[in-house]
């Protein structure tokens, strides 16, 4: 028995003028990642604001090896706008205003329930 596999199943790669860094279309919403991982190149350059080393970095994600994020923090810095809108569109507090969610004194996420029908 064969499986099929449909056209979506498969996302298609677009690659960036960083060799480290592609695009995949349709997973993580195109936004540029290391390529071969699901690893946003925001996260590297959240780390890297933050005043991680690489090798503080590498020890986070100790798969990628230290040219994926010498090339990540390339890509952040020649498109420092793009990233930095990326990482306020994914802060916590916009993540729950998009999902009309709020977060508990306990950190639990609560989702509005949609009024029940009488």
């Amino acid at each position: 028995m064969s499986a099929i596999v449909s056209a979506r199943a498969i996302p298609s790669e677009q690659r960036t003028e960083h060799p480290q860094i592609t695009r995949i279309q349709g997973v993580q919403g195109g936004i540029p990642i290391v390529r071969g991982t699901r690893i946003p190149v925001r996260l590297i350059a959240q780390m890297y604001r933050a005043g991680d080393s690489v090798d503080d970095i590498l020890k986070t994600y100790p798969h990628l090896g230290a040219t994926s994020v010498h090339d990540a923090i390339s890509y952040y810095l020649d498109h420092r706008a793009e990233i930095e809108q990326e990482i306020i569109e994914h802060r916590v507090e916009n993540i729950l205003a998009q999902n009309a969610a709020r977060a508990d004194e306990r950190g639990s996420i609560i989702f509005n329930q949609a009024p029940k029908d009488a």
